[in-house]
């Protein structure tokens, strides 16, 4: 969407309170989601009844799936965009100011069947990392989940989009790629008949000016042999793994349509540690899930507590209208939910807490994000990902966002780490050989 608004000579602005038309890309995967977008559009609104801004624009999941009923409810929004025409946002803004309608703009259209031209993109990330979407949409149809409602089947985006665009965000200065989809370890079944994440990290780690790659969200049920082996031997890769679990009792993941069970998952964890042993491993839970009992909870928490993840993110169970599980019972009482959801943290906090004071007294290589005051900067190691993560907050020597550099852990602090900076970071062929 930017990107376009940039082709078409809108200029973005770094506050919306600076803008002729405020766009909110919205979220409507859970409950909590949706209430941030909406929070979210009454704010942009409240700056056009203050005559701040002269039109309010909704885009994202929120407008694919809710904008007939929301444009009735929110008569104020000047337009509603879909998933499946992003580049369309210059013509629409154009549009609603040039004549503002008398009723909102609604423009949603289904989903497109296979990934078409994107054109170019506008990053608002620091220029040293960004996200590579590698694939649209889920076939997993897990029973509680709304996004193949709102997104679709699963839909590859071609190796050679993937290997354009890569070196199209590495030529403008990322050295950090983020591979993202609703599910990676799926890419390429439709389109070459079969997982093909390693194939697709290989070739991604060709891309010269790349340090590290990154992969988000992998189905336990998907992360195959050939994967945990991509994970282990991909120059670039950064040995973070993850692996949304969802739970751990066999009944609810049954339940849930996970096509896992506790065992697999258990032997899978031990997998990855054994071939990787600096593996970091990143979970997220789902509690209070329709009939999870006393017994089921008390499962997770085991699991939880054998596994020993580095990081791990919970939600408590929302009720999605059209998913298989909003129709299930018993429910869960909200109070349940949420105590089950404190528990949960409460457990993993300690188990976090003693796995990041752990890393006091080693060195590792750090890419720096920004500067925090005049003598620290924030950093993340390949154990870090953005926005989702700790950090490591760097002293010793200026560095600038962007770098790479050596550091040694002085202290843990909660989440996050302390660190001295040593030198600037060789490559990792120059360190430690090639990898194999």
């Amino acid at each position: 969407m930017l990107g376009a608004a940039a082709e078409s000579g809108w200029v973005v602005c770094g506050d919306p309170v600076d803008a002729d038309v405020v766009v909110v890309n919205t979220c409507a995967f859970i409950a909590s989601a949706k209430s941030e977008s909406l929070e979210a559009i009454g704010q942009a609104l409240a700056l056009k009844r203050a005559g701040q801004c002269r039109a309010v624009i909704v885009a994202g999941c929120m407008a694919q799936r809710y904008a007939r009923e929301l444009s009735v409810e929110l008569p104020e929004v000047d337009a509603w965009i879909g998933l499946a025409e992003p580049r369309r946002l210059p013509d629409i803004a154009a549009r609603v100011l040039e004549s503002p309608p008398a009723e909102p703009v609604v423009r949603v259209a289904p989903l497109p069947a296979e990934f078409g031209d994107e054109g170019s993109r506008l990053r608002i990330t620091p220029l040293h990392y960004a996200y590579l979407r590698v694939a649209e949409g889920c076939d997993n149809r897990c029973a509680y989940c709304a996004i193949p409602l709102i997104r679709g089947p699963l839909r590859s985006k071609p190796l050679e989009m993937c290997l354009a665009e890569a070196r199209q965000l590495a030529q403008t200065g990322c050295r950090e790629l983020i591979v993202i989809a609703q599910d990676t370890t799926s890419y390429g079944v439709d389109l070459y008949g079969r997982r093909s994440l390693p194939m697709l990290l290989d070739q991604l780690a060709g891309v010269d000016e790349l340090r590290w790659l990154r992969v988000l969200y992998s189905h336990p049920a998907h992360l195959d042999a050939a994967a945990v082996e991509a994970f282990a031997a991909t120059p670039k890769l950064c040995h973070y793994v993850d692996l949304p679990i969802q739970h751990a009792s066999d009944r609810v993941l049954e339940r849930m349509g996970r096509g896992t069970t506790r065992q697999a998952m258990g032997d899978l964890v031990g997998r990855l540690r054994q071939r990787i042993p600096d593996v970091v491993l990143r979970t997220t839970v789902l509690v209070g899930y329709p009939g999870e009992t006393d017994d089921d909870f008390a499962a997770l928490l085991e699991f939880i507590h054998e596994a020993q993840f580095d990081r791990l993110g919970a939600f408590a169970y929302s009720v999605e209208e059209g998913t298989r599980a909003a129709l299930e019972e018993p429910a869960v009482p909200e109070a349940e939910r949420a105590a089950r959801y404190d528990e949960v943290m409460r457990r993993q906090q300690a188990i976090a807490f003693r796995r990041t004071a752990a890393r006091v007294g080693s060195e590792v290589e750090v890419v720096v994000d920004g500067r925090l005051d005049g003598s620290h900067v924030a950093a993340r190691s390949y154990g870090e990902s953005p926005d989702v993560d700790g950090m490591i907050r760097v002293s010793g020597r200026r560095l600038e966002a962007g770098e790479f550099a050596l550091v040694r852990i002085t202290k843990a602090d909660g989440y996050d780490l302390e660190a001295r900076a040593r030198s600037k970071a060789a490559s990792r062929r120059e360190r430690h050989g090639p990898r194999t």
